[in-house]
């Protein structure tokens, strides 16, 4: 039996869901959590919708045996191939997914007509989720749609901060660079984090691109619809004292939860504009 004291069960396909997670713990630090990270199977980006299902299936299922009150899939991902059968399979638990913010970059935009970058997985880029989201605000924007699929081994390998990164980032992203820079000069005002793996890989994105720009992350839709939806169910944990964190991962070694502590604990700084 599920209550307030339950936890809030989170998944991803690897570490990236960890971004996911730190916004939750922030926003509602006095629930308790359980994060299991797929990465055995990471990325999800290159398995069929069939398989990503299965595998969100079982990870769905290992957060139930854990006592989860309520599920966010930290996957944009497995959030687009699954979220609808999960939801049909398990109609009576909380299911909450992730939505590239698309939205607030534009609506939120210091300018009359603001030029978004949306990176995400080859997935989700090609899903029919993104172009329906990308659809309602292209005629208020110029919006491109990046996959950036390299980006996700590269932090599932501990590598968020790395030369290797900052290399792929400037090739993928040549042509929103500056003309000196040797870019295409197609400048953007803001960078949606498409992939829950994204927002550790922030820094490079900013150093490849060679100016500033404001990152948009839907993991603060998220959590303020996680909050929203527990709330209204009358599961909202109401004690006072900080709430605890359990890491699981299917990955293999000596120390598989290592590379998840290591991320949910870097500095965060909150973005209240998401």
């Amino acid at each position: 039996m599920i209550s307030k004291s339950s936890p809030i069960g989170v998944f991803d396909s690897g570490v990236g869901g960890i971004s996911v997670l730190r916004v939750l713990k922030h926003d509602m630090p006095n629930e308790d959590y359980i994060f299991l990270g797929d990465s055995i199977n990471a990325p999800y980006g290159e398995k069929s919708e069939e398989r990503i299902k299965e595998m969100c299936d079982s990870n769905i299922n290992f957060l139930f045996e854990h006592g989860a009150k309520a599920i966010v899939i930290a996957c944009n991902t497995a959030t687009s191939a699954a979220a609808t059968y999960l939801r049909e399979k398990y109609p009576e638990t909380i299911i909450v997914g992730m939505e590239p913010a698309v939205k607030p970059a534009v609506d939120k935009a210091e300018t009359a007509y603001p030029h978004v970058l949306v990176l995400a997985t080859s997935a989700t880029i090609h899903g029919e989720r993104l172009h329906h989201l990308i659809g309602r605000f292209s005629e208020n924007a110029d919006i491109h749609a990046v996959a950036a699929p390299g980006i996700v081994p590269l932090v599932e390998s501990g590598k968020e901060n790395s030369r290797d990164l900052l290399d792929y980032l400037k090739d993928l992203l040549k042509p929103f660079r500056k003309t000196e820079d040797g870019g295409e000069g197609k400048l953007v005002d803001s960078v949606v984090l498409g992939c829950t793996h994204f927002p550790f890989a922030m820094k490079k994105i900013r150093e490849a691109l060679g100016y500033d720009v404001t990152f948009y992350d839907g993991a603060y839709g998220t959590s303020r619809e996680t909050r929203r939806r527990l709330k209204e169910a009358e599961l909202l944990n109401d004690r006072k004292s900080e709430g605890s964190i359990r890491l699981f991962s299917t990955a293999k070694g000596e120390d598989p939860t290592a590379l998840a502590d290591r991320l949910l604990n870097l500095p965060f700084d909150y973005s209240p504009e998401n």
